[in-house]
């Protein structure tokens, strides 16, 4: 017993973090070149008007995603949270900050900019998941406060899992082009279908979570 105690501090986040933030490494990457773009870099980028008008948004949305999708990846380690309650905590709530400004800005951009690619079905897409997102941030943050940990998982779950819509929608989009091809429809219900896929998964591990952890109270 004591040998594993004192082995636990020396163990690794485990390759979970990992594994969530490759799959918005292609994102990740397009956001960081549009970046250098706009700070007056190379033009590596496709041109996109909406953003060159009124980039503030732009920016706004891709530093807040980055360093969110990063940082809370490791929230889902579990070795992390026991060794480092005070950093899970403190990394939290800086998490609810960049959250809430990634979904908002995501809003703003759906709301203001000129629509982009998918029609109506697209455009009601990004207002219901954006503001799910902040939801999920918002309800997951209220249910910590109350010491609800489980609801508090659950919600932050989620949100994260919307969070990670671009990295699986470059997936979903390029498949769906390659299948069907290109449309306002089809890019609709690609768009749908990155989301829908990321929250299913995150159902999936809640409901596995809450299964475990009844048993390990039985």
């Amino acid at each position: 017993m004591t040998d594993h105690a004192a082995a636990r501090p020396t163990r690794s986040p485990g390759w979970v973090p990992f594994a969530l933030v490759a799959v918005v490494l292609v994102p990740l990457i397009t956001g960081s070149l549009r970046l250098v773009e706009l700070a007056g870099g190379p033009h590596v980028m496709p041109a996109n008007p909406r953003i060159t008008a009124s980039p503030v948004p732009v920016v706004v949305h891709i530093v807040c995603a980055v360093v969110y999708v990063i940082l809370g990846a490791f929230q889902f380690s579990a070795a992390l949270r026991r060794r480092r309650t005070g950093w899970h905590r403190g990394a939290g709530r800086v998490l609810v900050v960049l959250g809430l400004a990634v979904a908002f800005s995501a809003l703003w951009m759906t709301l203001f900019y000129p629509r982009q690619p998918g029609g109506e079905l697209a455009y009601m897409f990004r207002l219901a998941f954006g503001a799910g997102m902040a939801a999920g941030i918002i309800l997951g943050f209220s249910a910590i406060r109350r010491g609800d940990v489980a609801h508090h998982r659950a919600w932050m779950t989620r949100a994260y899992a919307l969070a990670l819509g671009a990295g699986t929608q470059a997936f979903t989009q390029g498949i769906g082009e390659a299948v069907f091809g290109a449309g306002e429809l089809n890019t609709a219900l690609m768009l749908g279908a990155g989301w829908g896929i990321n929250l299913a998964v995150a159902e999936y591990i809640i409901r596995r979570t809450r299964r475990a952890r009844t048993k390990e109270a039985a």
